[in-house]
């Protein structure tokens, strides 16, 4: 390859099948919040991948289902979309799962455009050898004609460099979109929101009902300085060092879910938010503060006004 190749790619597919871990991956960096619960990817995030030969944008797009909420019908949108916007279209399913009705659906609308598409069977790691050639069978069979057939592990990392040099064939010669070092376009308060989210699900995974958004925003630099040891607080609080500063928000629907987000004595809270911290200082290169409120704002996945509002 003696041209630089640049474009946009859009990986979608059913939810939870791993999409963020690739984009993750690709980049190198922790860009999208990663959880067990599906749908947890609600608004279109990129990430940048950026070599000597290329520079690979991902879009990382929730995951297609049947919808129940005015979110849910938004989130649809948002991944359809990107089809016919991007240089190439990655459909990730699962090689240790049977191909279902959702796959077939997905398929057909990648179809529909003329984007180049790659069919990624991702999450090999938990299925044998001969259980994926047998699967690629019938995906080829069940899906119909893609460009290529990228078996990976997205959590492992094998498998991902060949979809790397798939890309890279089909991108156009173009310019650099992203400066280098750069690695998603994200604002840090939304990734501040994610994480805190990120931690909570996987905190109160079997108790947390997935109605919960949370919100980010700078506090002012007058903003006392917390004390040493206190709730959010760094550690070290008592250095000098520059702290970054958020209040971060969750809001919830009902009385009873702001009860499992706070946990008793605030375990749940606090602990999300600690874990969240100490991933923010490592990504940020800062020492980080946050303060953490909990709301409840009824029924915001079904108002158009709230999701405008919370940016969804």
């Amino acid at each position: 390859m003696t041209e630089f190749r640049s474009g946009f790619v859009s990986l979608v597919g059913r939810p939870n099948v791993g999409k963020s871990t690739l984009v993750n991956r690709l980049v190198g960096s922790k860009v999208s919040i990663v959880s067990n619960r599906p749908q947890t990817t609600r608004t279109q995030i990129r990430g940048v991948r950026t070599t000597a030969a290329s520079q690979i944008v991902l879009l990382d797009t929730p995951g297609i289902h049947k919808p129940r909420t005015l979110l849910g019908e938004r989130c649809n949108s948002r991944s359809v979309e990107t089809l016919g916007e991007v240089d190439v279209v990655c459909l990730l399913v699962e090689a240790n799962a049977e191909i279902g009705g959702g796959d077939r659906f997905i398929s057909e609308l990648v179809h529909r455009v003329s984007t180049p598409s790659l069919l990624v069977l991702n999450k090999t790691d938990a299925a044998s050898r001969s259980d994926v050639v047998d699967h690629l069978a019938r995906v080829t069979a069940e899906l119909g004609d893609f460009e290529a057939f990228v078996p990976l592990s997205a959590r492992t990392g094998e498998g991902v460099a060949a979809l790397v040099g798939e890309l890279e064939a089909r991108l156009p010669p173009g310019p650099i979109y992203y400066p280098d070092g750069v690695v998603s376009d994200q604002p840090e308060t939304a990734l501040v929101a994610e994480l805190v989210r990120e931690k909570l699900l996987a905190i109160a995974r079997d108790e947390l009902p997935h109605s919960i958004v949370v919100t980010a925003e700078p506090l002012e630099d007058d903003f006392d300085e917390p004390e040493a040891g206190g709730p959010g607080a760094p550690a070290d609080a008592e250095a000098k060092d520059p702290i970054l500063r958020y209040r971060v928000v969750v809001r919830v629907e009902r009385d009873s879910q702001k009860g499992i987000v706070i946990g008793k004595g605030g375990v749940v809270i606090r602990d999300a938010g600690t874990k969240a911290r100490h991933e923010l200082e490592v990504l940020l290169g800062a020492r980080v503060y946050l303060e953490t409120r909990v709301r409840v704002d009824p029924d915001w996945q079904r108002r158009a006004h709230a999701l405008d509002r919370l940016g969804l």
